[in-house]
């Protein structure tokens, strides 16, 4: 938002704008991170503990045919604990000498025109969708700045486009930087996409189909299907992936998909998962959260190159015995078959280092993850949506696989205060 029309333009759309919502999270995040095999840059143990407030602003829109709104937020990190030898979660920027910054701020915003039940968004914004989700998984969300269309004018069907070139990480104040994947980068441009989600009348059946592309890199589509019958769910997601323009990541060719069942039996609820990925490179994105595969979880993403992976989960909610607002969750996910040693020589997956080609993955990788989660919302009084998490993440993988040997705590408390003017 380098244009010195869109401070003008936001304050006009305040001016004429009639009402506005807005919003302040109070974030408080501890997370350590143990690492049981060598860590990265040889540290054994990284953690840190930080106090966010995240302020969100929405206008209403001006009168007319097409109304003009505006949606604004800031951001505000401090740090609490963390020196130079425990630094680099995530939560926290980092100095040129290693150490997490003391505080990190910023803000930004969009404007918004409005048609009945069609917006377009020009700015800096969150994006949800399955080929390209920005994530809020630390301190701080992630942002992209661009267009997004989003039209809802037909019964069940939900129309979106977008453009993006420029992003905020979340540990940057920063919107000139890039969101990194496996090996794919958006440093090299923009992306593009397009895609519709719809449901049935009774809200029985539902899907979508999406399409994107990264600048130089990959073309994607995915298509979900979901359904539910009763005490019944099933959801089924399909990502297809291969290299565009002048390939930078290397030749891709990737058939990625996975279905989870689940059933619920009054206040618990058991679901069992497979994934699966086909292809010489694992199945990459970029954005916090663009993966909508079931296996996708807390630490590892299951997504390696050939890998075949199981996913069982339990959860409980207290709410049918007296306990509203408690809910636990228990989830095992086992992969193995991985094998990285046919990505194509000198891409990004299998790189040229000392004369010869180091693939990311091995053969015969495997791993698994365990994730233990859980969380009590306050359900009434002056502490009402008071929420507090707590997650224990253990991870385990051979040479093959890669990933880090790796026991992780979250604690979080959020507190969110909403209100009009």
């Amino acid at each position: 938002m380098k244009s010195p029309l869109i401070p003008c333009l936001l304050a006009l759309a305040c001016t004429q704008a009639q009402a506005a919502d807005w919003s302040l999270l109070s974030r408080n995040y501890f997370l350590d991170n143990d690492y049981r095999s060598p860590g990265p840059n040889g540290q054994s143990l990284r953690r840190e503990w930080a106090q966010g407030f995240i302020g969100r602003f929405s206008s209403d829109v001006t009168p007319g045919t097409i109304g003009l709104g505006v949606d604004a937020h800031a951001f505000l990190g401090l740090k609490l604990d963390g020196g130079r030898g425990h630094a680099g979660t995530g939560l926290l920027p980092l100095d040129s000498d290693g150490r997490s910054e003391s505080e990190y701020s910023d803000a930004g915003g969009a404007l918004r025109l409005v048609h009945e039940k069609t917006s377009l968004a020009w700015g800096e914004m969150e994006v949800a969708t399955p080929v390209f989700d920005t994530g809020d998984k630390r301190l701080q969300p992630e942002y992209a700045t661009g267009w997004f269309l989003d039209d809802r004018s037909l019964p069940g069907l939900r129309l979106q486009a977008g453009r993006f070139t420029a992003f905020k990480n979340q540990n940057s104040s920063s919107s000139h930087g890039e969101f990194e994947g496996y090996g794919a980068s958006t440093r090299f441009g923009g992306l593009s996409l397009a895609g519709a989600t719809w449901s049935a009348p009774d809200a029985t059946w539902g899907g979508a189909l999406y399409a994107s592309q990264l600048d130089d890199v990959w073309h994607q589509a995915y298509a979900n299907l979901n359904g539910r019958f009763g005490r019944w769910s099933v959801d089924a997601n399909l990502y297809k992936t291969g290299d565009a323009g002048s390939a930078r990541a290397g030749n891709i060719d990737t058939l990625a998909w996975s279905l989870l069942g689940k059933v619920a039996l009054g206040s618990h609820a058991l679901s069992l998962g497979y994934q699966q990925i086909d292809g010489d490179t694992p199945f990459d994105f970029v954005g916090g959260d663009s993966i909508y595969l079931a296996n996708s979880i807390k630490y590892a993403d299951f997504n390696g190159p050939g890998e075949r992976s199981w996913q069982a989960r339990y959860q409980w909610d207290g709410a049918s015995s007296g306990l509203a607002g408690l809910t636990l969750s228990a989830r095992y996910v086992r992969g193995s078959d991985i094998d990285g040693t046919h990505a194509p020589c000198g891409g990004a997956y299998n790189p040229m280092e000392g004369g010869a080609c180091q693939p990311a993955y091995g053969d015969g990788g495997k791993h698994w993850e365990r994730d233990l989660d859980v969380r009590y919302v306050v359900q009434s009084g002056p502490a009402k949506d008071l929420a507090l998490s707590v997650a224990q993440v253990s991870h385990r993988a051979n040479d093959a696989q890669g990933g880090a040997d790796i026991d992780r705590i979250y604690v979080i408390i959020e507190y969110p205060i909403k209100g009009m003017f």
